[in-house]
């Protein structure tokens, strides 16, 4: 697993590199909006590097094909203006990998109350979805653009996207709890 997960992330960065060269022209923020694929598609080797936290082979796998996905396909390609709800199936997709890093985090503190844990998960799922679209929203004030469409949609859009990932982390959940992996001793 570890060396299709190398595999995947110098594929992902080798599309990245020439996508970025056809860009220069673009200017400074396509650049840095394009370039910084690099940390996010790194952010377990760093996590587990620097922090010392065990994050599974079969996680960094899901979370490299997710930033393929959501950056590489959606920002860098450009799909989510291209393809009717892509934006939403990335946005799904996010609220089950952040499930699952909550889950994660509680696995290694041996918490056996299933209402908090249940709770933890979607409390963290709605934290890291609404950080993101802090995130969008303060680099649309930053640089400008308009990776919210707010000009489009007014709010909807965000909003859509916190309720996918919502309805990601619920669907995580359920199959956690279908598994037993939740229970209360």
């Amino acid at each position: 697993m570890k060396k299709i997960n190398l595999f995947l992330v110098f594929f992902t960065l080798i599309c990245a590199f020439f996508t970025i060269m056809t860009e220069l022209d673009k200017g400074i923020v396509v650049i840095l909006k394009d370039s910084s694929i690099i940390f996010t598609l790194t952010l377990p080797y760093i996590l587990r590097k620097f922090f010392k936290l065990d994050i599974s082979d079969t996680f960094t796998f899901i979370w490299i094909i997710f930033i393929f996905l959501a950056h590489y396909l959606g920002v860098t390609a450009e799909l989510y203006f291209k393809i009717p709800g892509f934006d939403k199936v990335t946005h799904t997709m996010s609220g089950v990998l952040s499930a699952c890093a909550a889950y994660l985090l509680l696995k290694n503190k041996k918490i056996n109350d299933t209402f908090f844990n249940i709770l933890f998960i979607i409390s963290f799922s709605f934290m890291c979805a609404g950080m993101w679209e802090i995130f969008e929203f303060t680099c649309n004030a930053l640089v400008g653009g308009d990776a919210q469409r707010v000009a489009e949609t007014g709010v909807d859009d965000t909003m859509w996207d916190i309720i996918v990932a919502f309805f990601g982390s619920t669907m995580f959940i359920i199959y956690v709890l279908l598994k037993g992996k939740l229970k209360s001793k």
